[in-house]
């Protein structure tokens, strides 16, 4: 099979995703500005994990692109990856619409570890099946960057049951250093091109 079939589906599930998230906004009944304040826990946790959506599909394209024959195993890896992110969704809205509380932050932080972790299986899958000398495998080197969020998710979820806005703003920091795109394989990819020969 052939990666374009499944960048296609992921990015289907994604978009369903961001729908469902995007759809959990309830429009205020009134026309005062002071409505919003209702609405306002909600809105923050959709633009978090609309971030985080807009990662994993940035580097989930990025990681994808180094794969020429897709495996049974990188099918089934993926899928994992998907089966967290479609948790998004539920995670976002349970955070949202209880302020922030303690169990649902909780939640969303075990939502993002396993995401995190479906990811690296993802990525070591794509690995092995290239083999030793694996360009993604040189791309992605020792990935400190993806077991340091691992880490930092780990760390927040037992916080998240005492002090949840502490957990939060670790979520906070996880994807803010995500949001600069990764550019360890657009080098990679950028290297091999420049020195494949003509």
């Amino acid at each position: 099979m052939g990666k374009e079939r499944v960048l296609a589906f992921s990015d289907g599930v994604l978009a369903i995703a961001i729908t469902i998230m995007v759809l959990e906004l309830e429009v205020p009944t009134t026309s005062d500005p002071h409505a919003l304040l209702h609405v306002l826990p909600v809105f923050l946790s959709y633009v978090l994990s609309f971030i985080y959506v807009g990662i994993y599909w940035n580097n989930h394209h990025h990681l994808m692109h180094k794969v020429g024959h897709v495996t049974g195993g990188m099918l089934w890896a993926n899928l994992h990856l998907l089966f967290w992110l479609s948790l998004f969704p539920f995670a976002t809205a349970w955070m949202g619409q209880n302020h922030f509380d303690a169990a649902p932050a909780a939640v969303y932080g075990f939502v993002l570890l396993m995401a995190a972790i479906a990811y690296l299986i993802l990525s070591n899958t794509i690995v092995t099946a290239q083999g030793p000398q694996s360009e993604l495998k040189a791309a992605i080197g020792s990935d400190v960057k993806g077991k340091l969020s691992i880490v930092l998710y780990a760390v927040a979820i037992p916080i998240a049951l005492f002090i949840p806005w502490i957990a939060e703003l670790i979520y906070a920091i996880v994807a803010g250093m995500w949001l600069i795109p990764d550019r360890r394989i657009e080098r990679n990819i950028k290297h091999t091109h420049n020195t494949s020969p003509q």
